[in-house]
């Protein structure tokens, strides 16, 4: 069956990423129909846009994305391109998987960490409902709060306070939840860990946390527990062997996610995949790096097994499972990788992306 997926190259070293991911997903034998698009800072000194019509249009018409890292434009009126293709597909549920492949340089290099995040996109302090210090709407909002019966008060004036709003729902939550624990049944994963704040936060992180538990009674056949967010952290740190799937709110699942790459050698080795009813797009978690575009240098790894992840979805798992060993193989012999997954930084004998690439190609069987 053949798949029709949206390319979105992006820009700095986005669109080397792209080719070279492009060409180890093509090495399965999938049958792909590319519809490339633009995005990012290049194509708005064209457009004025840094997302073109044209590619929010492939990608709901496709309803499937593959997408280079992209640039977010500094003074402009997008605080994130990512956030606003999540916010306009509905892509509600962001999965991070952060597995220990041998080769990588880590702190945890001996330990067999595989863990899965899944991170809740569309609520929490991310919503983006925020309030100016100095404005006249922040003043008024400050001085209703005051007003209301409660416990608590704002104690600075509106002149001097910033202010952001933290929605958490029982739709919202009740949706990631189960998202989680559907992931875990299909992907063969034993425990769900609900993270949280709920000792402090108890009317937002509370909702979340009795939320996830009354969906986890549906799930007897996963395991099911809880942790508070920095107790989550420290966890992590000391026996990160010990976790299997983290299902968080917004911000901490931004966080958490981070520190799980840390613990398995950096963004570099980091996929990521946005999914919501209408669609998925499928991204690496770093940064597009736009010091190193044109130098044929940076690691293509992340946005390759993003593309597993991408291949997983579209039920192909047997392409999905061949190139992911072609990547696992590579980095294991730790012959023609990038300067960053050698032992030392400066080694000469590092190769490019395109030659990584083609390296991995090669192993695909």
């Amino acid at each position: 069956m053949a798949h029709e997926i949206t390319l979105i190259t992006g820009d700095g070293t986005g669109p080397e990423l792209a080719e070279a991911a492009r060409k180890c997903i093509d090495a399965t034998g999938v049958d792909i129909h590319w519809d490339v698009q633009e995005a990012g800072v290049d194509v708005m000194e064209r457009t004025g846009t840094p997302i073109p019509d044209s590619t929010l249009a492939s990608v709901r018409r496709t309803r499937c994305a593959l997408k280079a890292p992209i640039t977010t434009p500094v003074g402009t009126g997008f605080r994130s391109i990512n956030v606003y293709l999540r916010q306009e597909l509905g892509l509600f549920a962001c999965v991070r998987p952060c597995k220990q492949y041998q080769g990588v340089r880590s702190f945890f290099a001996d330990l067999p960490v595989d863990l899965v995040i899944i991170r809740e996109n569309t609520e929490d302090l991310y919503a983006g409902v925020e309030f100016e210090a100095g404005t006249k709407t922040t003043t008024q909002l400050i001085d209703y709060i005051n007003s209301l019966p409660a416990d608590r008060k704002i104690q600075t004036a509106g002149d001097e306070t910033g202010v952001s709003i933290k929605p958490i729902s029982v739709s919202g939550t009740e949706r990631i939840v189960r998202f989680a624990f559907d992931y875990a049944r299909k992907n063969g994963r034993r425990k769900v860990t609900a993270v949280h704040k709920a000792n402090i936060m108890k009317y937002s992180d509370g909702l979340y946390l009795a939320t996830a538990q009354r969906v986890a009674k549906d799930y007897a056949d996963i395991e099911f527990e809880e942790r508070i967010v920095d107790n989550m952290c420290m966890q992590l740190v000391q026996k990160p062997e010990l976790y299997d799937m983290l299902v968080l709110p917004n911000l901490y699942g931004d966080i958490v996610s981070d520190l799980g790459a840390g613990l398995v050698g950096g963004l570099g080795v980091a996929p990521g995949g946005n999914i919501g009813p209408e669609g998925a797009v499928f991204e690496a978690t770093h940064g597009s790096a736009p010091k190193y575009k044109g130098q044929n240098k940076v690691n293509p790894t992340a946005l390759i097994l993003s593309g597993v992840l991408m291949l997983r979805h579209l039920g192909e798992q047997s392409a999905a499972d061949r190139l992911e060993k072609g990547v696992a193989d590579v980095i294991a012999e730790g012959r023609q990788v990038t300067y960053d997954l050698k032992p030392h930084r400066d080694d000469p004998s590092a190769v490019g992306t395109q030659e990584m690439a083609a390296a991995i190609c090669q192993r695909i069987s």
